[in-house]
């Protein structure tokens, strides 16, 4: 049985927020103008994007369907890609950890440079 990794968890509890935000995305709409659609407070729309809070299943739909949308779900065998990414992360050093942020971050700036061209 698969344990769910912190990579993994982390995905799952911003789940609900990314929903909403690639909906507002796709609608081009701000967090008033949907959360008036779904007929909720701006609040729980941005508490919900900040991952404050974790929506009911009835209630994302709610505001999904406010807006014209649906989440559709499908069930597919647990892939562990994540945790052993991250079994391999808890298996380095501090230094190790360190100078695989500090590659990170320099690809991230070499990416974010080429953008804004």
């Amino acid at each position: 049985m698969a344990t769910l990794g912190t990579t993994t968890t982390r995905y799952v509890d911003r789940l609900a927020g990314n929903l909403l935000r690639r909906a507002r995305a796709e609608k081009g709409l701000t967090q008033r103008t949907l959360a008036s659609a779904a007929g909720v407070p701006q609040s729980t729309v941005a508490r919900i994007e900040s991952g404050a809070q974790q929506p009911s299943l009835p209630l994302l739909v709610r505001i999904l369907a406010g807006v014209d949308l649906e989440p559709r779900i499908a069930l597919a065998p647990y892939d562990a890609h994540d945790d052993v990414l991250d079994a391999t992360e808890a298996r380095l050093s501090p230094i190790e950890q360190e100078a695989r942020t500090q590659e990170q971050d320099e690809v991230l700036d070499a990416l974010k440079a080429g953008q804004q061209r």
